[in-house]
C-alpha cells in the first residue's frame, strides 16, 4: 500500500476507534466529526511529513499539533476533559505512526 493511502486508511481506523466511545457517551455530532477528522488529517500528515523522528514519536507529535487548536477550545470550558483526550491522542498517535511506517511503502 502506498504511504498516503496507508495514512488515510489508518487515520480512518484511528478515527473510528476514537469516536466509538464518544458515541456511547452520546456526545454531540460536532465533537464526533471533529475527532474523526483529526485522525484522518493526522494520518495524512504523518504519511507525507519528512520529519526524521521515530515513527511512533512522529505520530504523537503530529497528532498533538493537529489537536492543539481544539484543545484550547475544549480546555477553556472543560479542562478536566483534556485528560482522556491527551491519553487517547498519545496512544492512537503512536499507533498511527507505527502502522504507517510499517505498512506504507515509500
Amino acid at each position: 500500500m502506498k504511504r498516503v493511502q496507508a495514512g488515510i486508511v489508518f487515520g480512518v481506523v484511528a478515527g473510528v476507534i476514537d469516536v466509538v466511545p464518544m458515541l456511547l457517551q452520546k456526545l454531540t455530532w460536532d465533537a464526533n466529526l471533529s475527532a474523526f477528522s483529526l485522525w484522518v488529517v493526522s494520518g495524512y500528515l504523518v504519511a507525507v511529513t519528512p520529519l526524521k523522528l521515530k515513527a511512533s514519536v512522529k505520530g504523537i507529535f503530529i497528532s498533538f499539533l493537529v489537536l492543539l487548536p481544539s484543545a484550547f477550545l475544549i480546555g477553556w470550558r472543560e479542562p478536566v476533559s483534556l485528560f482522556p483526550i491527551i491519553i487517547m491522542t498519545s496512544v492512537l498517535g503512536s499507533a498511527l505512526g507505527y502502522m504507517i511506517d510499517k505498512y506504507g511503502r515509500r
